[in-house]
């Protein structure tokens, strides 16, 4: 999978959730946080239990697919190279098991089908779609504009409006050089919110007040144990205690991303696992599982949820300001579960940034891809 953009900047933030620790060499001993929240009553005790009740699979078919996405992962970065610079994005269907990679050229049809993968050709790609999306990010949209994302399945971006205020595709792209084609307007009920400070998970606590909680374990660029998680969870320079540990936030960009590495000072021990609030999923890397891959997400609020991968490169405008290249879900989060870590088989995919509706009735939940995070400041994950 082609890598997101890298951060580009240090910023502030205010929160997170979730939860990842790891083994660290070297690092203090120190006793494990203990899950805080109250086990929900329709607890899912594996990833295998909560895809099955949140994708609506029988046992056989959850098992299939976590397989089948495995072996999707792996194909998917030979079909990549095989699609060279004629590279457009890359589809796992759920129900089929079918890898589509997209491609901007007939003549990169044969050698990525020759890898084992489909082939679709399409006008814009990822690339072309980013180009647009960058386009619209410098636009003044007015509020009633809630984001936008590229729909690399219909070889589109995706405006959301707030319905009912009558924004027009014209308006929006005039002056920008973008063809109206290429829009499409959805309409949402809500505008997407950050999530923050309430209970649960294996939450964290801020000295400037609040909590959140872990997402994913890892190691800064010198070696030393901490965790990633959601910018706005607190800025640089806060003070953090998770259980009788210690740690500060030395990273932290929101808005802009909505990145954050926090640094233990004291009693931090790193697992490579995320907490399924009955047990805990390992994590063995962090590859990019493609658009409509399943995925899973643990929080302080919800617990452990799954859904899909909707989108890459997705902008949102939250009330607090524009975070841009996010992923979207069809994962229901809520308040409190921002922060937390979005894993898809064994393999990190990211934390939770923010999103809209709940999981009474369902939502949309962003999350911050982790590779900017391990590319631009040195951070490595845990993953043994």
């Amino acid at each position: 999978m082609r890598p997101s953009p890298v951060i580009s900047a240090i910023g502030t933030g205010a929160l997170a959730f979730g939860l990842v620790i790891t083994m660290a060499p070297g690092v203090n001993a120190g006793t494990a946080p203990v899950p805080q929240a109250p086990v929900p009553d329709d607890e899912a005790a594996t990833m295998l239990e909560a895809m099955e009740r949140d994708l609506d699979l029988t046992p056989f078919e959850a098992e299939e697919l976590l397989n089948a996405q495995e072996e999707a992962i792996e194909l998917d970065e030979e079909a990549t190279e095989a699609a060279g610079a004629a590279y457009g994005g890359s589809l796992f269907d759920t129900d089929t098991h079918e890898l589509t990679v997209l491609v901007t050229d007939t003549d990169a049809v044969e050698a990525v089908e020759a890898t084992g993968a489909s082939a679709e050709v399409v006008s814009y790609g990822a690339d072309g779609l980013a180009d647009i999306v960058e386009d619209l990010n410098a636009t003044d949209a007015g509020s009633d504009v809630v984001g936008w994302y590229p729909d690399v399945t219909s070889d589109s971006v995706v405006v959301e409006v707030v319905e009912g205020t009558g924004v027009d595709v014209d308006s929006l792209v005039e002056g920008t050089g973008v063809d109206p084609a290429v829009i499409e307007i959805q309409e949402v009920s809500e505008q997407p919110q950050t999530y923050a400070n309430i209970i649960g998970g294996l939450a964290y606590y801020m000295s400037s007040g609040g909590r959140c909680s872990v997402g994913f374990p890892a190691t800064n660029s010198s070696g030393q144990p901490g965790f990633v998680t959601a910018g706005h969870c607190g800025n640089v320079g806060t003070g953090v205690t998770i259980g009788n540990g210690r740690g500060t936030f030395e990273r932290s960009v929101f808005p802009g991303n909505d990145a954050a590495f926090v640094r233990g000072t004291s009693n931090f021990t790193l697992y490579n696992l995320v907490y399924r609030y009955s047990g805990y999923q390992t994590v063995t890397g962090s590859n990019a599982a493609p658009i409509g891959s399943s995925v899973c997400r643990s929080g302080s609020t919800t617990g452990w949820h799954c859904g899909t991968i909707q989108a890459r490169n997705q902008t949102v405008r939250y009330p607090q300001g524009t975070v841009y290249y996010l992923t979207r879900t069809t994962v229901c989060a809520e308040p409190g579960d921002s922060g937390g870590s979005f894993i898809s088989g064994t393999q990190a995919q990211g934390v939770t940034s923010g999103g809209s509706g709940n999981c009474s009735s369902g939502g949309t939940t962003f999350y911050q891809e982790v590779d900017p995070m391990e590319r631009a400041w040195g951070v490595r994950l845990r993953t043994s």
